[in-house]
């Protein structure tokens, strides 16, 4: 699902050959180089870079110059970028809508935004994205009609909205065009690991009912997907950034030091670690509570990405305060891998935070 502004209309993009997605983090940027090749995609490059100083409202000028960085670190001739949206810079709701043109949904999100998401948002752009219904619920026959020959017309849809400041998307189009790039797509980056996972793992997002858990720097993003279809998202207030302070100043350490302990040598710190990490596991359990309450289906497993997952005593440290099963997966397990020496040695490692970036780069195409 590709946030627009309405003269970047996604339907009239042209296939693109490649495409670079950045997912523009709070102290790691994260890029792929994606490339299509018939009707699969190749990963020919990745790229890892401090980001901008995000404290401070940066400058279209800063983020063009940290554009031009990435796209010379990815060594790509192309001009098309697709760029995630922030958990904090953008709001997904799903609400259901009458049958109409997205053009009119659109326009009744602009007019009635407070009363569909519960937040007055002015100066924002909105974007609907239609979920298709599942299979079970169309006609048994291709010829079949609804009983009510009326029913067609107030079918209601289930339909993912987002929003974000009109000021942020003019930022990111006057940042591209400095970069002598083009904006091609910009994604919640909620929606980037479901695309990945979509994509990863097929037979799971279609037939199951599981949790993708993306553990960012500020925030985690806990969304439940029951048998292809997007059933609740939430964003939770705790990140990777809380947990390293929290050791840190219990260890009484750098940053620096209690984030490769995090990470490298977490079963050495597995007291104070479990300190920071149960809040983080009740907001997840409690994110799955909710959805196995209003829908009586339990999630059977907890997919988990972003660089905290790199972490095995973290994730078992989830797996016991969520009671159920935790486990990272790979967002590149579908793609082509063409990538240089040392990046086609470290992927497996790098995988999990990679996941927004790959699926923005899926919206894109």
């Amino acid at each position: 699902m590709a946030l627009l502004p309405p003269f970047l209309n996604g339907s009239s993009r042209k296939k693109r050959a490649q495409v670079i997605s950045i997912d523009l983090g709070s102290r790691t940027t994260k890029a792929v180089l994606l490339e299509r090749r018939g009707e699969s995609f190749a990963l020919t490059r990745y790229a890892m870079l401090e980001a901008p100083i995000f404290d401070k409202k940066i400058s279209p000028e800063q983020l063009a110059d940290h554009f031009h960085t990435i796209s010379t670190a990815l060594q790509s001739a192309t001009k098309f970028i697709s760029v995630a949206v922030g958990l904090g810079d953008a709001v997904v709701r799903q609400v259901e809508l009458p049958q109409m043109p997205v053009d009119e949904m659109r326009g009744i999100m602009k007019m009635n935004h407070k009363s569909y998401l519960q937040q007055d948002l002015p100066n924002h752009v909105f974007d609907c994205f239609i979920i298709p219904p599942r299979a079970e619920a169309a006609p048994a026959k291709a010829g079949d009609a609804p009983r009510n020959a009326g029913a067609a017309f107030s079918t209601k849809f289930k339909v993912l909205v987002a929003a974000a400041k009109q000021q942020l998307i003019a930022d990111f189009l006057q940042a591209a065009s400095l970069a002598g790039l083009t904006a091609d797509a910009l994604v919640p980056s909620v929606v980037g690991p479901i695309n990945a996972f979509e994509m990863a793992l097929p037979e799971v997002f279609a037939k199951e009912t599981v949790a993708l858990v993306d553990i960012g720097f500020k925030y985690t993003s806990v969304s439940v997907l029951d048998r292809g279809e997007l059933a609740t998202n939430r964003v939770v207030n705790i990140g990777g950034n809380q947990l390293t302070t929290g050791l840190a100043e219990m260890k009484n350490i750098s940053y620096a030091e209690a984030e490769g302990i995090k990470i490298g040598m977490a079963s050495e710190v597995e007291a104070e670690l479990q300190m920071q990490v149960i809040p983080l596991g009740r907001e997840i359990r409690a994110s799955l509570d909710f959805f196995e309450h209003q829908h009586d289906r339990p999630v059977s497993q907890v997919y988990l990405s972003g660089g905290t997952a790199r972490s095995e005593t973290i994730i078992q440290m989830l797996n016991s305060e969520i009671l159920t099963e935790c486990k990272t997966w790979n967002p590149t397990a579908s793609l082509q891998k063409t990538l240089p020496g040392q990046q086609a040695v470290e992927i497996e490692h790098v995988g999990p935070q990679l996941a927004v970036a790959i699926g923005t780069a899926l919206a894109a195409y």
